[in-house]
């Protein structure tokens, strides 16, 4: 929402946009002046030209030098000078890394840059580069190489130009059902991406439109890959598995089929005609109403040898989504359970996969939740080659409108033992194909940029992004070290604005849980919805099986073997005894095992329900530290940067306030259990809308009641009357900040003034869906609802306060509460 403040608003000159991300190569102490680079390409193509070329850029941003390009190795004898290439070059043999690693070796005058390939090479140079920027000039030597060679990105992006799950502006890629002209945007993102030493990108959603492999299509596609050719980033490609029948016009698109197994050949033949370096396909199948095999009584490995076969000669990858579930069980089978399903589909087809099949998991068993288990198909195919995928866009976590920073989550994955066969069996060993001796495996994230200047959305958000680039690298790396240095790179050396965002960034990831869902409940938000605001009744009564099980007396889901559904049974022994057991299983996941009384007692000596009322408060009350954390900065960032940050943190701070009254309420009543600490449900300062006196406004309830104080709102009586909610205040005097809690909904820019006495204090429009990214609401409820405070407003007892909403289409100013919050009470 645009706001004005009296008082406090002045304008400011922008300064950095977010576009350079963690790249801007902002100025550093020291001197620093190589006489030439030596890079051993001269091919425009070459990622080792573009490492030159980025070193060059680099050294003229960080230090105001200029330093000339050569590619004879013969410059190199030339001191100062940098040196970059690959272990083919003869004169570097000797520096040999493997795989798309490298080795940087700074010895005073002269830096020695050596890949094993000539993406390794450019990492290499990434890597010096971002020791440059973080004011780091010592002599070293670092010998580095990726943990796993598949490191994808996946974008989820429609032909349209639209985003599934994205929220940061409309496509790079595509639009209007066309690849652009201008693929300036996609070089720069391929920039990125090699930067933190990522190597593939799906550039197209994997519910894929068969049109894309079309002749002008795979054209487009082509540019694509040529503009990102030169940082060795790949293009992949998401394929509709009823493709040869959709597009080519087959009567079936039965996987053993031969007319079918012809028609994919050639298709596969005509895209690596045109991108002779094409990573590979992406496919999802039998999945959420997507076409796959098992229409045809065909196992989902014939599926997946079908595209695999088609890539072959290539040297293709076919990447197979394991999300493979039915959406339509029955919720009154108490043994129905969607995260088996995983398991239930792909275990018993382990070994019949090709080995250029690589099957992609997503971290846990339903659906990149704020915690999950680890995901037991890991342990189940020792014969394939498999894949992790997590995610970067914040689908159920925010959407980029909550700071939540990532790495903390994906560690519990990564480092969990599965202990198949009795032996350590880490899943970053798994899928890294070291614990079964697999020839492939790795990572791939679904990212979703857009054409934002923030790329995802948000400044702080990006710090995920290059995380996933550092953990699909190095996943023993800590998520502490991986946000200082991303830190240091995006707003500069000032040990306090690093700390702050260290501190925050490490925060927020507990804190969002605390005010969403706690003990491995889910995220309780809206899953019949856009997965935004929160909804704790929706996950139960659907076919979805996101269930919770939630009864005014239990709460839970019992995956056990003795009782439940049998999940906890999908583990390797050591591990399913664990939780199979109440009492062995960790708090943090108990509700993802057990189904038990509210009153349960955790290992705290807190029952369930007290718990959830208070990590509800102190989530939401972590959140609230934020805003204010971050003002200190002022000065220490860029103004652009800096205010587009505090705007977002203080949105989630009075978002957490929705959240933690929806889902404290929504518990409260099922269960009739007070709160212990008497807060759920009892809000001294806070004043009803409803309860105001009212003109122009009438009252309505809402759907879920819990997202509305009191279950209810107000909104203007049409969509061209302006609606006044007054009251006098009852209140000591003294300072007070103003918080007011409304419903910004999309389809119209409503206005919102308020007044103490005849005072202006403060207005507002309602244009959230310009501003902020996440999936937009088009009625009041938990998606839409929003708080501003107005700060530092003098109050006298029995002043009135008055607030005019003036409707803009179909936003008719909805109204929930206000909130009168001392300062500096007299």
């Amino acid at each position: 929402m645009r706001c004005w403040l009296l008082g406090l608003v002045a304008g400011r000159a922008a300064a950095e946009n977010g576009l350079s991300a963690w790249l801007r190569y902002a100025p550093v102490p020291g001197s620093f002046a190589p006489s030439v680079i030596v890079a051993t390409n001269a091919s425009r193509d070459s990622p080792v030209y573009t490492a030159g070329r980025e070193l060059q850029q680099g050294i003229r941003e960080l230090f105001g030098k200029y330093a000339n390009i050569s590619h004879d190795l013969r410059a190199a004898a030339a001191a100062p000078s940098i040196l970059v290439g690959t272990a083919a070059d003869d004169a570097l043999g000797s520096l040999l890394g493997p795989e798309d690693g490298f080795v940087l070796d700074i010895r005073g005058n002269r830096t020695v840059i050596v890949g094993q390939s000539e993406r390794g090479a450019l990492y290499g140079a990434f890597e010096y580069l971002s020791r440059l920027a973080r004011g780091d000039l010592a002599d070293a030597r670092v010998v580095s190489s990726p943990d796993a060679p598949i490191r994808w990105v996946n974008q989820w992006d429609n032909p349209d130009g639209s985003i599934e799950r994205g929220y940061g502006g409309r496509s790079i890629f595509f639009e209007n059902g066309f690849i652009p002209a201008d693929l300036s945007r996609v070089a720069q993102y391929a920039r990125l991406l090699a930067s933190v030493r990522l190597n593939a990108i799906v550039v197209n959603n994997v519910n894929a439109d068969p049109a894309l492999l079309n002749d002008a299509n795979i054209d487009g596609l082509g540019r694509i890959a040529d503009a990102m050719r030169p940082y060795g980033v790949r293009l992949g490609v998401a394929v509709n598995f009823a493709a040869p029948q959709q597009l080519g016009g087959l009567a079936t698109y039965d996987p053993l089929d031969p007319a079918v197994v012809a028609w994919w050949a050639e298709r596969t033949a005509a895209l690596y005609r045109r991108i002779p370096d094409l990573a590979g396909y992406l496919v999802k199948a039998s999945s959420e109403g997507q076409p796959g095999p098992l229409v045809y009584n065909r196992t989902l490995a014939d599926g997946a040898n079908l595209v695999a076969r088609a890539l072959r000669p290539h040297g293709g990858i076919a990447m197979f989504r394991a999300f493979v579930y039915n959406q339509h069980l029955d919720e009154a089978d108490w043994k129905a359970d969607r995260a088996r399903a995983a398991v239930d589909y792909f275990a018993p087809l382990d070994g019949q996969f090709d080995d250029n099949v690589v099957v992609q998991i997503k971290y846990g068993p339903i659906d990149f939740q704020v915690r999950e288990p680890a995901s037991p198909l890991f342990a189940h195919l020792p014969r394939t080659n498999v894949a992790i995928e997590l995610q970067v866009t914040q689908e159920y976590l925010g959407q980029q409108s909550h700071l939540v920073y990532l790495p903390p989550l994906w560690k519990t994955i990564l480092d969990f033992d599965m202990r198949a066969n009795g032996r350590a069996s880490l899943v970053r060993d798994i899928v890294a194909g070291r614990r079964f001796n697999r020839t492939l495996g790795g990572y791939a994230a679904v990212v979703n940029v857009g054409r934002d200047s923030t790329w995802l959305g948000s400044h702080l958000s990006m710090s995920n992004l290059f995380a996933y680039g550092r953990l699909a690298w190095d996943p023993t790396a800590d998520p502490y070290d991986i946000v200082q240095e991303w830190a240091r790179l995006t707003f500069g050396l000032d040990e306090r604005v690093i700390d702050t965002v260290t501190q925050l960034s490490l925060a927020s990831w507990t804190a969002y849980e605390g005010y969403t869902g706690n003990l491995g409940i889910q995220t309780l938000t809206d899953i019949t919805g856009n997965h935004y605001g929160p909804n704790p009744a929706s996950q139960d009564g659907n076919g979805w099986g996101m269930w919770t099980r939630s009864e005014n007396t239990s709460i839970g889901m019992d995956r056990t073997v003795a009782n439940g559904t049998g999940f906890a049974g999908q583990y390797p022994p050591e591990v399913a005894r664990v939780y199979e057991n109440l009492s062995t299983t960790p708090d943090e996941l108990l509700l993802w095992f057990h189904h038990v009384p509210y009153t349960h007692l955790l290992r705290s000596g807190k029952t369930v329900i007290q718990h959830f009322y208070d990590q509800h408060y102190f989530g939401r009350q972590t959140a609230q530290t934020f805003p204010a954390a971050w003002q200190l900065l002022k000065g220490k960032i860029d103004d652009e940067r800096f205010d587009h940050v505090l705007f977002r943190l203080r949105y989630q701070a009075g978002h957490a306030d929705v959240w933690r009254d929806a889902v404290s309420t929504f518990y409260h009543e099922l269960s009739g259990i007070p709160d212990k600490n008497g807060r759920v449900g009892r809000h001294r300062r806070r004043i009803e809308a409803e309860a105001m006196r009212l003109t122009g406004y009438v009252p309505i309830e809402l759907y879920p009641a819990v997202t509305a104080s009191n279950g209810s709102a107000v909104v203007t009586v049409s969509n061209t009357t302006a609606g006044t909610a007054e009251v006098e205040l009852d209140v000591a005097p003294g300072w007070y900040a103003i918080a007011v809690n409304y419903f910004d909904v999309a389809g119209g820019r409503a206005r919102w003034d308020v007044f103490l006495n005849d005072m202006l204090v403060g207005s507002w429009i309602g244009d959230s869906e310009d501003v902020l990214g996440h999936a937009a609401s088009s009625k009041p409820d938990g998606g839409s609802a929003v708080r501003i405070t107005l700060p530092d407003v003098q109050v006298q007892r029995r002043d009135t306060l008055r607030i005019v909403g003036t409707p803009n289409g179909a936003e008719m100013a909805p109204l929930d509460y206000v909130s009168l919050l001392p300062r500096h009470a007299k």
